[in-house]
């Protein structure tokens, strides 16, 4: 019997050695992992496990952070303005905007691949404002990801969308209400026109590759139109859901074959 004891005790011994607990890794074990995890939901709900996994889902290797609060760079990672953070974030780095209040945007220029994402739990809790008269509120010329963030602009365009793949999810684009209207669009895309001969036709691998729009539950208020595009950029596969004050879209904006 005693020895049958014995047997058992050291299988749960090995068994359990080979299930060791999650919190039983170093910190940059926890922290290399946790970066395969996507910004939103992912990232963002392992914050709330527990106050180890916060500070380590919220480690500026993993993320910028923008916070209004933030005077000068006292702490690392975290700056006052999106300029700033842009400015400093590199290419594939994630930029975490804090909720509340409004950040101002105007005609700034994101040349590296970058996510974008609002710190809030819904779009309207994390507001970009784009100062009137400005161009667009960001112009994108790399691949880059904007989600749950809200973007306001009077007479230009929310978002401007030069060259590379834009990705916009959950967000909210609001041209605000002005007598010239129709000067205002929540999106314009520009990468697949210019002057001069037409381009030609676009290969394969281009139309796979690079220049496009995906927008994916995102509302729409206010302009002349949802996406003003140009070149061989045609607005495809679209899907409205109409409410009262506001209509839901879904779509792609991809090269056209001829």
């Amino acid at each position: 019997m005693d020895e049958n004891k014995q047997k058992c005790s050291r299988s749960s011994t090995h068994s359990s050695s080979r299930f060791s607990h999650v919190n039983n890794l170093d910190d940059g074990c926890l922290m290399h992992i946790f970066s395969f995890l996507s910004p939103i939901p992912d990232r963002y709900n392992t914050a709330l496990v527990c106050h180890r996994w916060l500070f380590l889902a919220c480690h500026p290797g993993l993320w910028l952070r923008v916070d209004r609060a933030v005077k000068g760079l006292k702490e690392p990672g975290v700056f006052p303005s999106i300029e700033e953070a842009v400015s400093a974030a590199r290419p594939g780095d994630t930029i975490l905007i804090g909720a509340g209040g409004f950040h101002s945007a105007s005609n700034i220029q994101i040349k590296k691949p970058l996510c974008l994402i609002g710190g809030g739990d819904l779009p309207d809790d994390t507001t970009l404002l784009c100062s009137r008269g400005s161009d667009s509120a960001l112009e994108f010329l790399s691949t880059c990801k904007l989600a749950n963030l809200t973007v306001k602009a009077e007479l230009g365009c929310c978002l401007l969308h030069r060259s590379g793949r834009l990705i916009i999810e959950d967000c909210n684009l609001q041209c605000e209400s002005n007598p010239l209207d129709y000067l205002s669009y929540a999106i314009i895309t520009t990468a697949g026109g210019g002057c001069g001969p037409p381009p030609p036709p676009p290969s394969a691998a281009k139309i796979a590759g690079s220049d496009s729009v995906s927008v994916s539950q995102t509302r729409i208020m206010g302009g002349a139109k949802a996406v003003l595009t140009s070149g061989t950029l045609a607005l495809q596969q679209v899907r409205v859901i109409y409410a009262r004050t506001s209509m839901c879209f879904w779509f792609n904006v991809v090269h056209q074959l001829s």
